[in-house]
């Protein structure tokens, strides 16, 4: 087998287990097909052997695929030994005990906003997320928080390559204004909005810095606008902003 062969097959591979998603968690071979554009003779090889490793699980009677135990596994092996999740995952527990409501830890990937751990509130009405979920850059707290904090070179490169499509009425799509915004951001030290992802949605967002004052990832708190008052607005700030400088420390004197 060729290199350019073997190449192939993995990006294909990687291109099956993508596309699974929250919304999709069993594809047929035909759904599979549609989705990703390759034949079926391609993706019946490749499916056979990720089902041979535990990589997938196949319905035989609905003729089905869905995520292997194999690759939960994986999972936990990353969540126990990545150095970010270790650090911060007690803060986020803390934070979210302390105000009850859900907070969440983010970062950039593929010039989005990616969550990568989560922390459910508890309240019976709550904001709702799950690690994996993306949103563009320029739309919600946790989001502009990221962009903000890029580097100047970044920021243009994303801007001028992204149309800023309303999400919600409150989404803001003047470049001009998301900019100023961007600057006030970067100048206070943290993020806010009301809706403009999520409709009734208020979001404080705060960057984690490492040992280079890089920003490495963002740590947010949401809640149902109808609970956040101004006295629990500034709670939030208070909280999110203390929490992200707590987190930074540990990172200042980390040396993975």
């Amino acid at each position: 087998m060729s290199a350019d062969h073997s190449m192939q097959t993995i990006s294909r591979t990687i291109q099956i287990l993508r596309s699974f998603s929250k919304d999709e968690k069993e594809l047929s071979l035909a759904e599979f097909h549609h989705k990703l554009g390759l034949s079926k003779s391609s993706l019946q090889r490749i499916l056979n052997t990720l089902v041979n490793f535990g990589f997938l699980e196949k319905d035989e009677k609905r003729k089905t695929y869905r995520l292997g135990n194999e690759l939960y596994y994986l999972g936990k092996l990353v969540e126990e030994h990545s150095h970010l999740l270790t650090v911060t995952k007690p803060y986020l527990k803390a934070m979210r005990d302390r105000l009850g409501e859900s907070v969440y830890l983010n970062i950039i990937e593929q010039n989005e906003r990616k969550c990568i751990a989560f922390e459910e509130g508890k309240h019976d009405l709550m904001t709702i997320s799950y690690i994996g979920q993306t949103s563009p850059l320029y739309a919600g707290a946790s989001a502009k928080l990221l962009l903000a904090f890029m580097s100047p070179e970044e920021m243009t490169n994303y801007l001028q390559q992204t149309t800023l499509q309303a999400i919600t009425d409150a989404t803001v799509t003047d470049k001009d204004k998301l900019l100023g915004e961007l600057r006030e951001i970067r100048a206070q030290g943290y993020a806010s909005s009301y809706g403009e992802r999520v409709i009734g949605v208020c979001s404080v967002s705060a960057p984690i810095f490492n040992r280079w004052g890089e920003t490495i990832a963002g740590v947010s708190i949401s809640a149902p606008m109808i609970r956040v008052s101004e006295e629990t607005y500034q709670q939030f700030v208070q909280a999110i902003t203390e929490t992200a400088r707590q987190i930074s420390e540990e990172f200042k004197f980390s040396i993975a």
